[in-house]
């Protein structure tokens, strides 16, 4: 059994499924994905990189929505990214087990290669690129960290 880890900062839609469950062929994949989701520390260099995308829309949207995942009850929206990414996967025949990260990504990533002996890690998001520009993006940072190959790959719209 293929073992990866997946690193992903919003819910996985059907394209993003197919694409990592066939990576490999007929090899069966398990996953352990790691939702990292964009937090306030991130907000000026998001609404930067939708500037430079031309999605001025989604850099007013950004100012506009602060505030709104938070105290949405028991389940945080990044639980329920996580936990329909899992079911997807899942359905489409790979194993998968995940959780939130809270602190510390790149320590965490580090530490889950290690324990469940992965022989890869996919990073799947959006561009950003101011970080990628700048070598900051988690992709890069981790290609120096986790000792196996790191895909890094654009997730799909909705």
């Amino acid at each position: 059994m293929f073992t990866s880890v997946l690193m992903i900062e919003k819910p996985l839609v059907p394209t993003d499924v197919e694409l990592v469950t066939t990576l490999h062929g007929e090899e069966s994949v398990s996953f352990v994905v790691l939702m990292q989701p964009r937090g306030d520390q991130d907000r000026l260099l998001r609404a930067l990189d939708d500037v430079a995308l031309g999605e001025l829309d989604d850099a007013v949207r950004e100012a506009a929505g602060r505030g709104e995942e938070e105290g949405g009850g028991p389940v945080s929206p990044a639980e329920r990214a996580l936990e329909h990414s899992l079911e997807a996967l899942r359905a489409a025949g790979a194993e998968a087990v995940g959780q939130i990260v809270q602190d510390h990504p790149l320590d965490l990533l580090t530490s889950v290669v290690r324990e469940t002996g992965a022989d890869e890690v996919i990073v799947l998001t959006a561009p950003h690129l101011v970080e990628e520009f700048f070598h900051r993006d988690w992709a890069s940072r981790a290609r120096h960290r986790v000792g196996v190959p790191v895909l890094k790959l654009f997730a799909h719209g909705e």
